[in-house]
């Protein structure tokens, strides 16, 4: 099983690159501004991808992922050039927040810290 884990850890963690690439010199599309491909998921099979994508710039988050989701067809052809795979994965692309709470979060401690200094 762990064996499993570690091929499946490797395709994902190189679809995550190939993408990143493809999504950057590739895409043409104005709504999706400044993104990152976060992460990848991939199913036990390899037939499925969660790819989890953030996004830098103020576009809305829903037109984001339906952008991308429009041009997952193109996105999966241009993955199967880039990789040599018996099947490329059918991507589903999912907006990641952890950068927006990570940000919301440490301003709340900076906050925190601030009224503490103030109350001295």
């Amino acid at each position: 099983m762990p064996r499993e884990y570690a091929r499946s850890q490797r395709v994902a963690d190189q679809i995550q690159r190939e993408l990143a690439q493809i999504v950057q010199r590739e895409l043409k599309d104005p709504r999706l501004g400044l993104i990152s491909i976060a992460a990848v998921k991939l199913s036990r099979d390899l037939a499925y991808a969660q790819v989890y994508v953030s996004s830098f710039s103020d576009k809305d988050h829903d037109e984001v992922i339906k952008a991308l989701n429009k041009a997952g067809g193109f996105l999966r052809h241009q993955l199967g050039q880039a990789m040599r795979l018996r099947v490329v994965p059918e991507l589903k692309f999912i907006y990641d927040d952890t950068l927006e709470k990570g940000i919301s979060l440490s301003q709340l401690i900076d906050d925190a810290i601030s009224q503490e200094r103030d109350e001295e």
